[in-house]
């Protein structure tokens, strides 16, 4: 097995040089020729690092554990996409984990922490779990960053610009002339909602609109529950003519019951959800969405708990990405009449059912 005297006697320099390239080591003061010649070498002799001997004298594995609520959520995986490259860029492997897999005491985290399996553990936090939940799950003394929820405490965070997405989807709907504006939101405790209902409400006042608090909902982020926000709007006597629906997965069981009771998207219903993934384009019509900065997301937790890890620094990080508008085809400009106006019946979608 090639070890790293074999790369120092190549690379014609000392072994203590080739382990502080090769471990990225801050204090590797050589020259950019002198670093070339190690990777070089290493990469001739087909070098492999033996990290359990690194563990033990670092008392670290290198190994990040990652914890999301569900593996199939199409929103993951740009996320996970960022996760994983920053990790490789900064020499960490990725453990992952569902949280229904996980006990509720928080044990497994626990011994894997505990054992030296992995460093410490990213968290994406369910819509549904209370803060006790976090805590039971994550323990007081692992090393531990949420992604995209607010806490404070030990546990350090880093949150997408939610507020500034929202925002975008009102933007969007107004340039197009909607003045009746809904809102299909999360449940009312979780962290995100609030962050999302905060932007919704600012930008409506910024376009001179107001917010009828009969037009927003707060049931939940999944597909049954945008089915039954739709339900409860189109069922009043003036319902909203366009909708920011505050995730796509429920914007997809609302665009299904959209067609169970006749609503055109959208010539009579306007819809901007906000997250975007491979099935937006996919669904029908395909769904205009906000792109949040998820990939940057991933990276930045990744940083954020390398320097939990290393410092124990605890970073309340938020992404500075600016989320973009991604036009597709379930958003419309308001009809008018031949003469310009805007007809009153036009903004809201019950005077407009198919059928």
């Amino acid at each position: 097995m090639t070890g790293l005297n074999d790369v120092a006697a190549l690379a014609g320099v000392s072994v203590s040089a080739v382990s502080r390239v090769l471990s990225n080591s801050s204090s590797a003061r050589v020259s950019a020729a002198t670093r070339q010649r190690i990777l070089d070498a290493a990469r001739e002799l087909d070098y492999r690092p033996n990290f359990a001997a690194r563990a033990l004298k670092l008392a670290r594995t290198n190994v990040i554990a990652v914890v999301v609520p569900d593996l199939t959520n199409a929103i993951f995986a740009e996320l996970m996409r960022g996760v994983d490259e920053a990790a490789r860029e900064h020499g960490y492997t990725l453990l992952l984990a569902r949280m229904e897999s996980l006990d509720p005491a928080g044990e497994t985290i626990a011994r894997l922490v505990g054992e030296g399996r992995v460093d410490g553990v990213l968290v994406q936090v369910g819509n549904s779990m209370s803060a006790e939940d976090v805590d039971a799950i994550i323990g007081g003394q692992v090393p531990a960053v949420l992604i995209n929820s607010r806490r404070t405490g030990k546990i350090g965070t880093v949150t997408l610009p939610d507020e500034d997405g929202a925002r975008v989807a009102v933007e969007h709907l107004v340039s197009l002339g909607h003045r009746r504006i809904g809102l299909v939101n999360g449940l009312r405790a979780t962290d995100t909602a609030q962050r999302r209902g905060a932007g919704f409400d600012a930008a409506m006042v910024s376009a001179g609109l107001s917010v009828d608090a009969r037009h927003v909902t707060w049931l939940g982020y999944d597909s049954a529950q945008g089915k039954q926000a739709l339900a409860l709007l189109s069922a009043l006597p003036e319902p909203p003519g366009a909708l920011v629906v505050s995730n796509i997965n429920a914007a997809f069981g609302l665009l299904v019951e959209a067609r169970a009771q006749g609503i055109r998207v959208p010539d009579d219903l306007s819809v901007v959800a906000i997250h975007d993934a491979w099935t937006a384009e996919n669904s029908w019509p395909p769904l205009t969405t906000v792109r949040m900065p998820l990939n940057e997301l991933g990276r930045a937790s990744v940083r954020a708990i390398i320097e939990r890890i290393a410092a124990g620094t605890i970073n309340h990080v938020v992404v500075e990405e600016e989320p973009e508008i991604v036009r597709r085809e379930s958003t419309a400009g308001v009809r008018r009449e031949s003469d310009g106006s805007l007809p009153r019946e036009s903004e809201g979608i019950g005077p407009h059912l198919a059928g």
